[in-house]
């Protein structure tokens, strides 16, 4: 999920380099099955030309919760 935050933010700043497809790649693969139904119960919010995705937050959060129950 850290992975995938820190590749939307290289996106959107604009980064440069061969890296960030093959890496935005795989952090998508990775996360999208878990956030896909997520998000179908919470769409991204919109302010304007700024979105919010609250599935990421919420998966965040759980994976959170969960960590600190097992461990």
């Amino acid at each position: 999920m850290i992975a995938r935050m820190i590749v939307d933010w290289a996106v959107a700043l604009q980064a440069r380099g061969s890296w960030v497809p093959k890496v935005q790649r795989v952090t998508y693969a990775v996360t999208e099955p878990v956030l896909s139904p997520v998000r179908k119960v919470l769409p991204p919010v919109r302010f304007g030309g700024f979105g919010l995705d609250l599935a990421f937050t919420v998966v965040f959060i759980a994976a959170l919760v969960l960590r600190s129950i097992v461990s």
